[in-house]
């Protein structure tokens, strides 16, 4: 999927951060309804929870050096409507920081224009490179979370 790249837009409240990046529908995207494929939603997804990292200073690249990945848990994925070729997306990504867990929460909603066209969560766990064992979130990641404050 080929993104074309907007302005990141990012809030802090309450403790939460949202961020919303917009991407266009290219034709690959799209299957023979003429809709976006089902399983590009996931990809819109993964756009809007590593542009929200990367917008807080943690792009997934430092996360790896560190030693540590974010493998997918669970997912959830509703639709409410469709997006269509060459329709800018607004994939808006929500994250609360919760009680220390190996796991953390992603919401999503994708819309176009004002429509919400399908809402969601994904799941991931902090997992070590070196032994692939679940771990609470590392030192490193809740130090980013407290500058946001």
């Amino acid at each position: 999927m080929d993104i074309e790249l907007s302005k990141d837009k990012i809030f802090f409240t309450n403790g939460h951060i949202e961020h919303s990046f917009t991407v266009r529908v290219r034709y690959a995207d799209v299957d023979k309804m003429g809709v976006v494929y089902n399983g590009n939603y996931l990809r819109f997804f993964e756009i809007g929870r590593t542009e929200l990292m990367r917008s807080i200073g943690l792009p997934y690249s430092e996360v790896e050096s560190k030693g540590y990945i974010l493998p997918l848990i669970e997912a959830k994925i509703s639709w409410k409507g469709a997006a269509r070729y060459d329709d800018l997306v607004e994939i808006v990504t929500l994250y609360k920081p919760d009680t220390p867990s190996p796991k953390i929460r992603f919401d999503y909603k994708i819309l176009v224009g004002k429509k919400e066209i399908a809402s969601g969560y994904t799941i991931h766990s902090f997992v070590r490179i070196d032994n692939f064992k679940a771990v609470r979130p590392p030192k490193f990641f809740f130090e980013v979370l407290e500058k946001l404050k």
